[in-house]
């Protein structure tokens, strides 16, 4: 059974990413079509899989990741505007049977992600 999930860490600070607000997105024909929100917990996980079994179809997705609140909950001062807010990753999933895990690793001026397991 296919599944979508995803973890926060805070590069900066070697630190998981806590109570980040993330959105995701099906993306298709035009459309981008928000499927669900959820929130990372104390670790920078989300509690169960973003999507799971039938909810996670061949096609497109986006995860959009609000950093800045968090960046400001750590005490960082971020300029206005700050130079990263909300993070969008658009991603393909070819094969709805496997584990989609698209981590997300943020600082206050750089990010990355990968397909991990």
């Amino acid at each position: 059974m296919g599944r979508l999930t995803t973890h926060v860490l805070d590069t900066a600070q070697g630190q998981p990413g806590e109570g980040i607000k993330i959105e995701v997105y099906r993306l298709g024909g035009g459309l981008r079509q928000l499927l669900k929100t959820v929130e990372t917990n104390d670790d920078g996980r989300c509690d169960s899989p973003i999507l799971e079994g039938s909810e996670l179809e061949i096609g497109e997705y986006e995860l959009v990741f609000y950093a800045g609140d968090y960046l400001k909950r750590q005490g960082i001062e971020l300029k206005a505007p700050s130079f990263l807010d909300v993070i969008p990753l658009r991603f393909g999933v070819n094969d709805a049977s496997q584990h989609y895990h698209v981590p997300l690793l943020l600082s206050p001026f750089a990010y990355s992600t990968y397909r991990g397991s």
